[in-house]
């Protein structure tokens, strides 16, 4: 991420040390938090061995005293981004009662400290422990394992664990946060899930902190989504009521809901076209939509869905899954042949591609949103020398135009 511009006068340059289980989840958080200039993963507060992952990781030292923990500098412009700010950051972003571990990663490694470069950085995180703690006993959880210690030495990681996130473009954010945040008056209230105890939804895991991944799966795969099927966001502790089997700490985590109780869970990142036929089974079921949305199938002529949607009320023919605008009703027209056709798509909600099955050569149409299979367009067999958009309308639904 771009870092911001300092001038001489504003720069107060610091840098500590923090441990929170594996560091590369950590590393890509607090690089997105202004202010902070430079973070990088590492090893520190062990001794008796040369400081690399191999060794850290043997069997032999995964319950020594001695080994190294997984930590990130963290180098930031403290006139920018406050001490108190970053380790209340820090004490949120994880679970600070687990002794050696943060969820399933288990050994002395993970152990959850802070090394302090000055007297400053000491006190204020000792004062934001003991603060930390209190509302973490309110909450009905134990006391904090982070120990607070001075740095004597920082040894950089690996090259390949630099960024690591951004070098792995498909996977998740470990997200062991307890949910109890410094400002509690901010804290959401009890989300109500009662709507989702009745019909279908889409359920996605979120991170409280930055997740590379969750921003990624929304950008990219439902920031445009607009189907029947809702879709709620929530945190891990903001499930209760509904009967979920999926393990909670990895974000994003993509459940499927049926009447409040899970279907089906997907962990981690999932691109586009996994989503949609994910989706589509949801929705669809084993049924001829899905065959011929995933399978390229076709409906019969005349069939009853044709009927239906021949002679609707001025509207908008939309993706079954996505609910993205396809086809208009003022470019649809009768052609004869039993299936919906239209003189022109939507701009931009179709593309385009060679199918040369059943030894034809024609020109398949998808849905640009959702990759699922269309139909087919035909050159100048439209009105006037216009082309013929032939489509299977089992895939599609109706939006009445309001």
């Amino acid at each position: 991420m771009p870092k911001p511009k300092m001038d001489n006068a504003s720069v107060n340059v610091q840098s500590i040390v923090l441990g929170s289980g594996c560091f590369w989840g950590p590393e890509k958080r607090y690089e997105a938090m202004t202010g902070v200039i430079d973070a990088e993963s590492g090893y520190a507060d062990g001794k008796g061995f040369k400081a690399t992952y191999k060794n850290i990781i043997s069997s032999q030292r995964r319950f020594d005293n001695n080994n190294y923990a997984e930590v990130v500098k963290v180098t930031y412009n403290a006139n920018m981004l406050s001490t108190e700010k970053l380790l209340k950051a820090y004490f949120e972003s994880h679970d600070p009662t687990q002794k050696n571990r943060q969820g399933n990663d288990v050994g002395t490694q993970y152990r959850s400290i802070i090394l302090f470069e000055n007297n400053e950085q000491k006190e204020t995180a000792f004062s934001l422990k003991s603060e930390y703690q209190m509302l973490l006993q309110k909450s009905g959880y134990g006391d904090i394992q982070t120990k607070i210690k001075p740095l004597t030495r920082f040894y950089p990681a690996e090259e390949y664990h630099q960024n690591y996130l951004a070098k792995n473009p498909n996977g998740y954010c470990p997200d062991h946060s307890t949910g109890v945040t410094f400002d509690q008056a901010s804290t959401e209230a009890v989300v109500d899930n009662s709507e989702l105890t009745q019909g279908k939804h889409i359920v996605v895991l979120d991170s409280r902190s930055y997740c590379p991944y969750c921003e990624k799966f929304k950008s990219t795969v439902v920031n445009d989504y607009q189907g029947s099927i809702p879709l709620h966001y929530r945190y891990a502790d903001q499930l209760k009521g509904l009967d979920i089997m999926s393990a909670t700490w990895a974000t994003p985590t993509i459940i499927l809901i049926e009447n409040g109780k899970e279907v089906k869970g997907f962990q981690g990142y999932m691109d586009r076209e996994t989503f949609y036929k994910v989706l589509g089974a949801f929705k669809l079921g084993d049924s001829e939509a899905f065959d011929i949305a995933f399978q390229k199938g076709t409906e019969r002529p005349f069939c009853k869905q044709y009927d239906i949607f021949k002679n609707t009320p001025d509207g908008v023919f939309v993706d079954k899954l996505s609910g993205a605008p396809l086809f208009d009703t003022k470019d649809r027209f009768n052609s004869g042949t039993g299936w919906l056709s239209f003189k022109y798509p939507v701009k931009n909600s179709v593309t385009y591609h060679k199918d040369l099955s059943h030894g034809m050569v024609r020109t398949e149409i998808r849905s640009k949103s959702s990759g699922i299979h269309l139909g087919h367009v035909f050159k100048k067999e439209g009105p006037n020398g216009t082309d013929r958009y032939c489509i299977n309308a089992t895939v599609l639904d109706f939006k009445k135009r309001s």
